[in-house]
């Protein structure tokens, strides 16, 4: 279906996903393979992608889990970004560090058990501090990504104000 007649609220996303590891005798055996592939969505640079490293990917390249991790992180982001403006929110500075763990299952599979996402956040003003750390639950709400996952994404965020030192974490 054409995008742009979609249902009002109802979005489409398309990629092309290129398998670029065949080092000659394809899928032969386990350790004849690379598992390098190219992202690729028209109109964007394309991402280099492979498995992490413990898959035998190589690490140079993003892996799903990086992807994965970056996805909550930036949707957490312009989530918030959103619900501070709606909050008369002034944020000058924004950085995540976030983490996620991943449990194997011993099957060949696996899943992640929940991402942490450790903003620090920087307003403008010490009044907009108590709204700045009540606009992260918004935000975890309204995140796509947070909420199309079936592992709890945390929050342990830290709000800043211009010009002072002291933190106050949530």
């Amino acid at each position: 279906m054409d995008s742009s007649r979609l249902p009002l609220g109802q979005h489409r996303y398309a990629l092309t996903t290129t398998w670029t590891g065949n080092r000659g005798t394809g899928t032969s055996g386990y350790r004849d393979y690379a598992r390098d592939v190219t992202l690729q969505v028209a109109g964007k640079p394309d991402i280099l992608a492979s498995a992490d490293k413990p898959f035998r990917g190589d690490p140079e390249r993003w892996n799903p889990e990086d992807l994965l991790l970056a996805a909550l992180s930036e949707c957490h982001l312009l989530s918030y970004l959103h619900a501070c403006v709606r909050a008369g929110v002034v944020v000058v500075d924004y950085r995540d560090e976030a983490t996620g763990h991943m449990q194997e299952d011993g099957q060949g599979g696996g899943a992640f058990t929940e991402v942490t996402l450790r903003p620090t956040v920087v307003v403008a003003e010490a009044s907009m501090v108590d709204a700045a750390h009540d606009a992260h639950a918004q935000a975890n709400a309204w995140c796509f990504i947070a909420n199309s996952v079936s592992f709890p994404v945390r929050h342990e965020a830290t709000i800043l104000v211009v010009g002072e030192t002291d933190a106050r974490e949530e």
